[in-house]
């Protein structure tokens, strides 16, 4: 199957130090003295226990495997964070794929940066992280963005301003979650790209997205022509009735509109007269309306 081309990226305004105090805190509950400097501090490995917060689902075997050999040789470039936990021990922060590269290579001691911070704040810096690294899948960032929405009732305008995401972008990660399981899970491994998805979610019911999604890859279709096999779906009374000869269609129009399809994943019809007309975008839901009202910059923030 072609994949779609991924969604633009752009680079975070707000750096992680935004969400960190600027002075490390001495923990005296830490096996070995620690000093308030801000230099990296030397910790065990076995001392240091996995984030229970992290957003991440998956890693590449493969590129794990890559970086533990670099880090063999080279050691951590950059150290990781972690915070105070009890009994001598340290709780990660950011830097899970360095932490389990360090252990693949045999390293006792990995560079790290001490930070006392509350759950909340771990659990934001953790998924605040995962959203700049472009090699997260499209549902793990969906459930990330869901995360901010529903655990620190962040409104899409903020998670835009934190993650440097436009805000119809985001809406479109959270619509991913309406898919079936298994198609999430296609997504998920790269069977089902982000573009394809988006036009499944025009579909009202779960069967009518699954039956698709195998018509998709059985026949490979791209992207565009998911999009009219998605729109024969919902309206085969237009194939049904005799072809007329249609009028002559701007290629700027029809370009704008295919453009509007793409980035909304709804119908949307342009009915151009010589430079007037109207714009129609058909919805099926409160989230497909909540979706328009969000690429137009008019939802509430």
């Amino acid at each position: 199957m072609s994949t779609d081309q991924k969604p633009r990226r752009f680079a975070l305004g707000k750096g992680l130090e935004s969400l960190l105090p600027s002075k490390p805190v001495a923990i005296a509950a830490a096996a070995e003295p620690v000093e308030s400097s801000g230099k990296p501090l030397e910790i065990a490995l076995d001392l240091i226990d996995r984030n229970p917060y992290q957003t991440r689902t998956t890693f590449d075997e493969a590129k794990l495997a890559e970086l533990a050999a670099s880090i063999a040789v080279s050691g951590v470039v950059q150290p990781i964070v972690v915070r105070p936990g009890s009994d001598g021990r340290f709780t990660l922060i950011t830097g899970e794929r360095r932490l389990l590269a360090s252990k693949l290579a045999g390293k006792a001691t990995i560079p790290s940066i001490l930070r006392e911070v509350s759950n909340v704040q771990a659990m934001e810096m953790t998924i605040v992280e995962n959203l700049q690294r472009a090699d997260l899948n499209p549902i793990e960032q969906a459930h990330a963005y869901s995360r901010l929405s529903n655990e620190f009732h962040m409104t899409q305008e903020q998670m835009a301003v934190r993650t440097g995401q436009g805000r119809a972008m985001i809406a479109n990660y959270l619509r991913l979650l309406r898919l079936p399981a298994s198609l999430q899970k296609q997504v998920e491994t790269g069977e089902l790209s982000f573009g394809h998805a988006k036009c499944l979610l025009a579909l009202e019911s779960e069967e009518a997205m699954i039956s698709a999604a195998q018509k998709i890859s059985a026949l490979h279709l791209s992207v565009r022509m998911t999009e009219n096999y998605v729109q024969g779906l919902l309206y085969p009374e237009a194939k049904a009735k005799p072809e007329k000869q249609a009028p002559p269609v701007d290629p700027n129009v029809r370009e704008a509109q295919d453009h509007l399809r793409r980035t909304l994943g709804l119908k949307v019809t342009i009915d151009d007269r010589n430079g007037k007309g109207k714009v129609i975008i058909e919805y099926s839901g409160v989230e497909d309306f909540d979706a328009i009202l969000t690429a137009l910059g008019t939802a509430a923030a």
